[in-house]
């Protein structure tokens, strides 16, 4: 298993972390019991997955309970890093939701018991908050951070300005930092390219990939003439949504072709192709049964071509939005290695058109 720096902090983490969204759920998502649970959770750690991500939204705190009850018994919580997150309606109060004060030092308490642990690796705001003050939600974090509640926080689902006001509120009064973001980011869905990603290798944070399979599209079950029996869009789940099936299809129809050529599943090609990509330090892993985490586990150590990866690329790079088709006009003689990142595929085909 291969580790990575989480952003600029000391923190390693394995390039593969286990989603636990499913401990408890509803058939819909997922409905791992506790003993199936245990048996992943133990599967994972003897692959070397260190990083272990729950929400206290997951199933009303299910998730986070199962999540706790593991890892207390037989020496793994030695071995695990937990990740969990806030923001999301956790009762029927006015204050039971969002990212005030109040309501972030109310949940950690609350997850740390249902984890059965004195502190949380990394605590996450699960996303952006509008209604409370960005100073508010920053200083809760810092104050759970200098109290030893919380080790590293980090954020997921923000816009790159949103990320930007958190990180200068936290620098403005010397305050913990966020050391990650966890987004969503994948073959079909590659906007975060856009902002999120440059801002993350620009500010020095990790990012963590939250469904990289894209519910399971990218799994080389989902073709043009046939689905799967069962699974999330087959359930009716609406994350991510798709908007232009005929690009996703020729996306899966290239991702199956060199899957089938090199003897892996099409989540192994998926899977890789992210590990590849510019700033990306872990994605989240998941399954409904232990053959699909045993499956997703040998994506750690299966390479992609340059040529595959090429492939990959080419057939499912977005548009250049503005201003980055302009800078691509105009820019050239002065963009960063950071730029480049973003623009530079684009550079032959804008002198082709």
């Amino acid at each position: 298993m291969e580790y990575r720096y989480l952003g600029r902090s000391g923190l390693k983490v394995s390039v593969l972390t286990m989603g636990t969204m499913t401990f408890g759920g509803s058939e819909k998502i997922g409905n791992t019991s506790p003993a199936d649970a245990a048996r992943q959770v133990d599967m994972c750690l003897d692959a070397g997955i260190n990083l272990y991500d729950t929400a206290n939204v997951y199933n009303a705190g299910v998730s986070e309970e199962i999540l706790g009850d593991i890892l207390k018994e037989n020496g793994r919580r030695q071995k695990a890093l937990i990740a969990t997150k806030v923001r999301f309606k956790m009762g029927d109060g006015p204050n039971d939701i969002g990212l005030s004060r109040h309501h972030i030092i109310e949940q950690c308490k609350a997850s740390l018991r249902r984890l059965k642990t004195d502190v949380i690796d990394l605590y996450q705001v699960h996303e952006w908050d509008g209604r409370t003050p960005i100073e508010e939600t920053m200083e809760a974090l810092d104050t759970l951070v200098r109290h030893g509640h919380v080790r590293y926080i980090g954020c997921s689902n923000y816009s790159g300005w949103h990320m930007m006001k958190a990180l200068m509120a936290a620098d403005k009064r010397q305050g913990a930092r966020f050391v990650s973001q966890q987004i969503h980011y994948s073959l079909h869905s590659r906007d975060a390219e856009y902002e999120l990603v440059p801002v993350s290798q620009d500010q020095g944070l990790g990012i963590l990939v939250w469904s990289p399979l894209a519910g399971g599209l990218l799994s080389g079950k989902y073709r043009r003439d046939s689905e799967p029996a069962s699974g999330r869009h087959v359930g009716g789940f609406r994350e991510p949504p798709v908007y232009d099936w005929e690009k996703l299809y020729s996306g899966i129809d290239t991702l199956v072709a060199i899957a089938e050529a090199r003897g892996v599943s099409g989540a192994q090609v998926a899977l890789s192709w992210l590990l590849g990509r510019p700033g990306v330090t872990s994605v989240v892993i998941g399954g409904r049964n232990e053959s699909q985490f045993r499956d997703n586990i040998a994506a750690a150590s299966f390479v992609l071509s340059a040529e595959e990866r090429q492939r990959l690329d080419d057939v499912s790079r977005p548009p250049l939005l503005y201003p980055y088709w302009h800078q691509s006009f105009s820019a050239q003689d002065r963009l960063g290695p950071v730029d480049r990142d973003l623009i530079g595929p684009y550079a032959e085909e804008f002198k082709r058109g």
